[in-house]
């Protein structure tokens, strides 16, 4: 019997932990927080990420963040209570910016550098609630 390396043993290990998340309601089970919806873009052409139970879309236009939020059947939640951050880059050139609610249904923020498309963005978000949870786009 082939042996396997140890890498794919730890993939192997860790791969039902991803399945054993618990999942919100409405949301198939194994649907994990934070993940992505596939290409499932938002209204302002963002990509759209499940976080703590709303749907989070992130739009960079040049040093600005703007994340919009939304309940699960797509209409704008109100930002005021959320609060949370964004991790931009990866390595010694990562950017964290603070998001702040904003009008409507939007929380913002400016980077300190231009942010290149393409570019890892981790956002935290915490609801009113004081759930909390991260989603990569």
């Amino acid at each position: 019997m082939p042996k396997l390396s140890p890498v794919l043993a730890v993939l192997l290990l860790l791969a039902p932990a991803a399945f054993a998340q618990g999942h919100a309601p409405g949301h198939a089970p194994g649907h994990a927080h934070g993940h992505a919806h596939g290409d499932k873009k938002g209204p302002h052409g963002g990509p759209l990420q499940d976080v703590i139970g709303v749907e989070a879309e992130l739009v960079t236009d040049s040093r600005t963040l703007t994340l919009h939020v939304y309940d699960e059947a797509g209409k704008p939640l109100p930002a005021a209570g959320f609060t949370g951050s964004a991790l931009v880059g990866a390595g010694a050139a990562r950017q964290v910016v603070p998001l702040a609610p904003g009008s409507g249904n939007t929380l913002s923020g400016t980077a300190p550098a231009a942010v290149a498309r393409g570019t890892p963005v981790t956002v935290q978000l915490k609801g009113a609630d004081g759930k909390s949870g991260q989603a990569r786009f």
